[in-house]
């Protein structure tokens, strides 16, 4: 693989998480960390166009001034940077959200004044030649050119150090995908500030007399495309994981409330909702099996008998001497026996009599009482005992 198909292959990938990223944008248009992350994926995309070989020859081409596109690409690489600091700010966030704001448009407003020096310097010199390739070493020594070449640098070079430094802090004080986002991110920005002094080396060999283009006209043009790429992907692992991560969470739940939902399931009214299909987001429905299991909670509690919960209790706490795991067990029995009660159109207990589910006032809880109405051979014994019961009536 070419560098121009390379770096044309890695802005599609960007272009195609910058689109979904856009329609989250048009859902929500106030995020601005949303925002933030949008606008760094966009101009991460455009790096990676415009720097392409064949592009730069087409920039040229188009605007029909020598070396046009070298301004070009250098400005969008300086907003790169820029945006990618705000990213920074915007995700670790900040008590006082005036100094986050005073941060953003100083960083903003830096770094569009290096960019309009940039285009001015380049008005300013004269590149007559067109160079696609080592421009930053054949121009190394033309007034203005020089100057314009060294300012992209320095920008650049303060924005890789900014960019290590807050995430290697911050990677020290947080866990997971998030941890591993900033160590990717600060290893890209390494990997820039690494581009940045071969570059330097170069200019400085043709100052002294040497030939090292080499360094800048192949190491340092793949290093920066790698390095780019891993900002990137640090930009985008923690979302990402975080998103994967939560609705993983959300379908264990799911799965782990069938059993208690298969045992309400017949207080389902006919006129609520079906289940939805499997397609529909996971966080949906576990919200309706939820919502199904406190409903006919709320049904059956006239059934609820404080003796049958008692006794379980009592027999449970004295096998595992677990008081929650007992309690569920205890939930569990008395929701079995008064689902077959209330289908059985037997009377409720009176109110003196009645037991008190509390599995349902926590969330895991309520994943327990599940796991005790599939497991717990008390709540099987119940179910039996109230159906041989029921049926002998």
């Amino acid at each position: 693989m070419n560098a121009g198909t390379a770096y044309l292959s890695s802005a599609a990938g960007l272009f195609v998480v910058t689109a979904i990223k856009l329609w989250a944008l048009r859902k929500n248009p106030r995020d601005a960390l949303l925002r933030a992350v949008t606008a760094t994926l966009l101009v991460g995309t455009l790096v990676f166009v415009t720097a392409a070989p064949p592009n730069l020859a087409a920039i040229n081409a188009i605007l029909g001034i020598p070396n046009i596109a070298a301004p070009i690409v250098y400005s969008i690489l300086t907003a790169f940077d820029g945006v990618s600091i705000v990213l920074l700010i915007h995700w670790r966030g900040n008590d006082d959200s005036r100094v986050t704001l005073r941060q953003t448009r100083l960083c903003l407003t830096t770094y569009a004044t290096v960019m309009v020096a940039i285009c001015a310097l380049f008005a300013l010199g004269d590149a007559p030649v067109e160079r696609l390739r080592d421009l930053d070493t054949y121009y190394s020594s033309t007034p203005w050119i020089r100057e314009m070449i060294l300012l992209y640098l320095a920008a650049h070079s303060i924005a890789a150090v900014t960019m290590v430094v807050l995430s290697w802090r911050w990677s020290r004080q947080v866990p997971g995908t998030l941890k591993v986002g900033l160590m990717l991110i600060a290893a890209g920005a390494v990997g820039t500030f690494t581009y940045d002094l071969l570059k330097y080396t170069a200019i400085a060999a043709r100052w002294l007399g040497h030939d090292w283009d080499s360094l800048s006209t192949h190491v340092a043009f793949y290093l920066a495309g790698f390095s780019a790429f891993l900002v990137a992907a640090g930009f985008l692992l923690p979302p990402i994981g975080q998103g994967v991560g939560s609705r993983w969470q959300a379908f264990r739940r799911f799965r782990r409330l069938q059993p208690l939902w298969l045992e309400i399931r017949p207080e389902i009214p006919p006129t609520s909702p079906p289940p939805m299909p499997w397609w529909r987001p996971v966080e949906r429905r576990l919200m309706q099996r939820e919502r199904d299991i406190f409903d006919a909670v709320l049904r059956l509690m006239p059934w609820f008998d404080r003796s049958t919960g008692a006794k379980v209790y009592a027999l449970a706490l004295a096998d595992h001497s677990e008081s929650r795991r007992a309690r569920s067990e205890a939930d569990a029995s008395v929701l079995a026996r008064a689902v077959i009660q209330k289908g059985c159109a037997l009377p409720a207990v009176t109110p003196e009599h009645r037991w008190t589910v509390s599995s349902t006032e926590d969330s895991e809880d309520l994943v327990d009482m599940s796991a005790a109405m599939l497991r717990s051979p008390r709540v099987e014994v119940t179910r039996q005992a109230t159906a041989l019961a029921e049926h002998g009536a």
